[in-house]
């Protein structure tokens, strides 16, 4: 299938109209037209290199809403004409303990990402959604609910499901106490979700600058890491805290403020943190954890909880010719928003 996309050569990620095969269906595959394509900092990250050395030509792009085009012989639970969604990983060995409990993304034989990972039958690099098409075995292709609206949907495949996936986990409920540490864009989507799940959600930011969309998300308010008195005084006062900042920085101010047993679980942050005092960690049981995404059965579960309880990103629709100036504001500074590609802009390309 020829198809065109944006894609990056060389790790200064300007990207340009690329065009390019995707593979020929095999028996269980979907192919799919892709409508939107949510924009994510990890793709700038990715295309910089910033993660490791990258093959190139690379197209991003992990928060895919399409429909779906053709399909495999083998292929029982999608038609033509499905609204469908991809979201970060598109294969994985299937066969180890962690696929076999619906958590591929920590698959013990290495998930295959949507972008930038060898293919695990024909070994070639997989290109992501700023595309016009995706080929995606079945098992990685999502449902999407009637009434979502497509156009917001797309940031649910990655910036949703990572702070869906430790709000389940730590079994957040009516009632318990969750910080959000930023207000970008992952830390939005952390508020909305939290506060839908009945938690009393505050968020934590440098100042209170963003105190009025913080509200206006269903939050409490901003607590102010820069102003101590007011930390002090909320030590203690939290089950959870999502840790949604994606540079290099020090938990310890926070970890003082969950509770006993509570969790700081970092989500933004890929590399290295400052170090932490264990003193907060030993006085109160408390801990630091990591969460990677979400499987396919729990991306399907966080897609389904939007749809009922009307959660969606704040979204920026953007034509694909303004990805390169994308790129740049977000390496600029952390956006109370997402932004996503309404791939019909490139159809003339």
């Amino acid at each position: 299938m020829k198809t065109v996309g944006y894609a990056a050569h060389n790790s200064d990620a300007h990207m340009v109209p690329y065009h390019f095969e995707r593979r020929d269906l095999r028996a269980n595959d979907v192919a799919i037209e892709i409508l939107y394509s949510g924009v994510c900092h990890s793709d700038l990250h990715t295309v910089n290199g910033d993660w490791g050395p990258q093959s190139y030509p690379l197209v991003p792009g992990h928060e895919i809403v399409g429909v779906v085009q053709s399909i495999g012989t083998d292929v029982t639970k999608y038609k033509i004409g499905d609204k469908v969604a991809v979201g970060c990983m598109v294969d994985s060995c299937q066969a180890c303990d962690q696929c076999d409990k619906g958590e591929e993304q920590y698959c013990r034989n290495g998930l295959t990402m949507t972008y930038g990972s060898p293919d695990r039958i024909s070994g070639d690099i997989t290109q992501g959604g700023y595309s016009k098409h995706i080929v995606v075995r079945e098992e990685f292709v999502l449902s999407l609910p009637e009434n979502m609206d497509l156009s917001k949907s797309a940031p649910i495949l990655c910036a949703g499901i990572t702070t869906y996936s430790p709000l389940r986990t730590w079994g957040v409920k009516a009632g318990s106490r969750v910080g959000v540490i930023g207000l970008g864009g992952l830390g939005h989507m952390a508020v909305k979700l939290a506060v839908a799940m009945g938690a009393e959600v505050t968020v934590l930011s440098r100042s209170k600058k963003k105190e009025q969309d913080a509200k206006a998300m269903g939050a409490l308010g901003i607590l102010a890491s820069s102003d101590e008195e007011a930390m002090q005084a909320a030590a203690n006062s939290f089950d959870l805290i999502i840790d949604t900042v994606p540079a290099k920085h020090d938990v310890t101010p926070y970890t003082q403020l969950l509770d006993i047993d509570g969790t700081l679980v970092i989500v933004g942050q890929v590399g290295p943190l400052e170090e932490p005092m264990t003193i907060p960690l030993i006085t109160g049981r408390r801990r630091i954890a990591g969460s990677l995404i979400g499987g396919i059965e729990e991306t399907q579960e966080v897609l389904e909880f939007c749809a009922k309880h009307n959660v969606y990103p704040e979204c920026e629709m953007i034509n694909v010719d303004q990805i390169n100036d994308a790129f740049e504001r977000m390496a600029k500074g952390d956006m109370a928003h997402r932004i996503v590609i309404d791939m019909a802009s490139l159809a003339a390309e």
